[in-house]
């Protein structure tokens, strides 16, 4: 597939080749939050049933995970520029595959960390890094939308994902259930990349001559550091993440007593389905919205959410809490990037996106831990909660606060 000619570029037009990448990263977003993501709590269950590893063991790997796969994002950009999209793709998706082997296979808590390891590869090739960089080749003007239907699959891969996950592993066992998922991820995706993805769209004569003029990556990240638009973005949604994971991951052994195991997957089902239902309605208006607005809107519902859920012990108030704190989790992994594209230097996307994500990765992986520790010292999620409604609403102030990398 060659480069599209400047000519041939009309993003709004459906026969756009740009489109079709926005599927591959949908089915990327699938794998990579099914297995990367979501999947966790799956092999935490499992390795401590099958093995009788301490959950903390098996835990600190997944923190592992979310650490080394934060500082291997922050290369996602310049790994896209040395070996092209295609490549980095297929590289990710072949990591993600052999990780899923080797934790379906993991007799040893060394090996379970080796496969954290590998896993954390195909996180950065699968997942929020990779896929904003890979589609800032292809969008500019539709690249709110672009992203926002991309990352639908994130959501698709919670809720088929771990379902799936469940069902395969009663059928096949655990090694044999990530035997084919690993199996899945390579005839699903290796065909698809290598049909679909080829040499994005050529730049204007006057554009590709700016990027030729720009920045390195390095004085990128470090201009970036010290410029207070950029922190106040990413502090804003690094604090975000940090009381979202945390809360998601406490959610049904805070509303199991409260209103039973039944409920309180249906409040999770609703919350993630919400997280779609919002990502789609955003995406049709996000390139025209004050992002900034936007995202400090959407922290204070998710502060307003949680005040609920606190305080309130009715089924349908519960549930209709988890609504609307669902609503907004879909564009909060989505506007950073469109605040970054739209307030700093274009040349610098990739690395800001994927310096920013590294960021926002290594604070959510201590959430929840936090929550889980205020909450055995506290005896209750009253505290944890309440200061995950302080992070939103400083979050909120934060994010307001304006700048310009220069």
């Amino acid at each position: 597939m060659d480069a599209l000619s400047p000519a041939t570029l009309n993003e709004s037009s459906l026969r756009y080749p740009g489109w079709r990448i926005v599927a591959v990263c949908f089915l990327l977003a699938t794998f990579g939050w099914g297995l990367g993501f979501y999947g966790q709590s799956v092999y935490v269950a499992e390795l401590q049933r099958l093995r009788g590893w301490p959950a903390s063991l098996i835990s600190s790997g997944t923190t592992f995970f979310y650490l080394f796969g934060a500082a291997l994002v922050v290369f996602v950009s310049e790994a896209i520029r040395k070996l092209g999209p295609r490549n980095c793709l297929l590289m990710g998706c072949v990591a993600l595959a052999l990780a899923a082997l080797a934790i379906g296979h993991a007799s040893a808590p060394w090996q379970l960390y080796a496969a954290d390891a590998v896993l954390a590869f195909g996180w950065a090739g699968t997942s929020l890094g990779i896929i904003t960089n890979t589609l800032g080749l292809w969008f500019d003007h539709k690249r709110g939308m672009a992203i926002s239907l991309a990352l639908n699959g994130a959501s698709f891969g919670g809720i088929i994902g771990v379902p799936l996950l469940v069902l395969a592993i009663a059928q096949f066992g655990f090694s044999g259930a990530m035997t084919a998922a690993a199996i899945a991820i390579l005839a699903v995706m290796v065909p698809v990349i290598l049909l679909c993805v080829g040499a994005p769209p050529a730049l204007h004569p006057v554009v590709a001559a700016r990027a030729a003029d720009a920045p390195s990556a390095r004085q990128i990240r470090a201009h970036a550091l010290r410029d207070i638009g950029f922190l106040s973005v990413t502090t804003a949604f690094a604090l975000v993440l940090f009381a979202q994971v945390g809360f998601i991951v406490h959610l049904i052994a805070f509303l199991d007593p409260v209103i039973g195991r039944e409920k309180a997957a249906t409040a999770i089902a609703l919350l993630t389905a919400m997280a779609v239902v919002g990502r789609v309605s955003f995406s049709f208006v996000i390139d025209r919205l004050n992002q900034r607005l936007a995202s400090a809107l959407s922290f204070a519902s998710q502060a307003c959410a949680l005040l609920v859920i606190i305080n309130l012990r009715s089924d349908v108030a519960l549930i209709a809490a988890c609504a609307l704190f669902g609503f907004s989790v879909g564009n909060l992994i989505t506007l950073p990037s469109l605040i970054v594209q739209r307030e700093f230097d274009k040349r610098a996307f990739g690395v800001l996106v994927s310096l920013l994500t590294a960021i926002n990765q290594v604070t959510y992986a201590f959430g929840p831990g936090v929550v889980g520790l205020l909450r055995d010292l506290s005896g209750g999620y009253a505290l944890p909660f309440y200061g995950c409604i302080a992070l939103e609403l400083t979050a909120a102030v934060l994010i307001m606060i304006r700048g310009r990398v220069s």
